[in-house]
């Protein structure tokens, strides 16, 4: 499902984009639809991002895919400026991210997210339970991060994630 539009274009973060990122995410952020992060947290995770780009430089829409483990990760942080919903611009970013997860050698993505119908329409399934050996389930443990710990379905990222739906995408070949 590739989306291109002669509007924007879709290219990996630079760090003079952190803080059009962190102005496009503070609208979700005051909505409950994303956890709220320093500026450090951006800039230690660039390599992470897309982001989609006006001709004119604009920043409209971002999303990152995060390695949580072999084989595994996430994608967090996929926001798309108001103005831009509905014309495939967050869709855009995560064929972008399913791409990047594919060259990181990963075969399955995770998220947390509100919106169900829009990730079901890249594959992604409702996630039950812990798809992981107990073997990997106590190394995850040991992270501080906030991502694993919301694939884990910890209690101590509960009051965060209230509403959302863990979800899963098998990646193929």
């Amino acid at each position: 499902m590739k989306r291109v539009s002669a509007e924007y274009q879709i290219r990996p973060a630079v760090s003079q984009d952190v803080k059009a990122i962190r102005g496009l995410t503070a609208h979700y952020v005051t909505e409950g639809r994303l956890v709220t992060k320093p500026p450090v947290a951006y800039y230690e995770s660039l390599p992470d991002f897309l982001v989609a780009v006006t001709p004119a430089g604009r920043l409209i829409g971002c999303g990152a895919v995060h390695v949580l483990w072999k084989g595994l990760g996430e994608i967090r942080t996929l926001a798309t400026e108001p103005t831009w919903q509905g014309q495939g611009v967050g869709h855009s970013i995560v064929d972008g991210l399913i791409a990047r997860a594919r060259r990181l050698g990963l075969d399955r993505l995770f998220c947390l997210t509100f919106e169900v119908g829009f990730f079901s329409v890249h594959g992604f399934e409702p996630l039950e339970g812990i798809p992981v050996s107990t073997k990997v389930y106590e190394q995850l443990l040991r992270s501080h991060d906030d991502g694993v710990a919301e694939f884990l379905d910890l209690a101590r990222v509960k009051p965060n994630t209230l509403g959302n739906t863990r979800m899963l995408l098998h990646l193929e070949g």
